[in-house]
């Protein structure tokens, strides 16, 4: 679930799951797959940015999808997810 903005300030959650797109006209939409549109304060890349957060807190093997530091691209897979814990 993530956190929303109607374009009144009102909060809302969403299940991300359901999202099935979300454009730029010129405000942003959130169409769920179960045809619900939502306007919302939020850009497209911020709705973005918040599925994929909470993917990675949600995910089993989140670890998998953490931001590696350059430095540590060359290093053994093992070395750089201990890395990040």
């Amino acid at each position: 679930m993530i956190k929303l903005t109607r374009l009144n300030g009102n909060e809302f959650v969403v299940n991300c799951d359901l999202i099935e797109n979300v454009e730029a006209a010129p405000d942003t939409i959130v169409s769920l797959t179960t045809n619900q549109r939502y306007v919302v304060r939020e850009s497209v890349d911020e709705v973005i940015e918040r599925v994929a957060e909470f993917k990675r807190r949600s995910h089993p093997d989140a670890r998998l999808f953490l931001k590696v530091p350059a430095a540590q691209k060359d290093a053994p897979s093992d070395e750089r997810l201990d890395a990040e814990v």
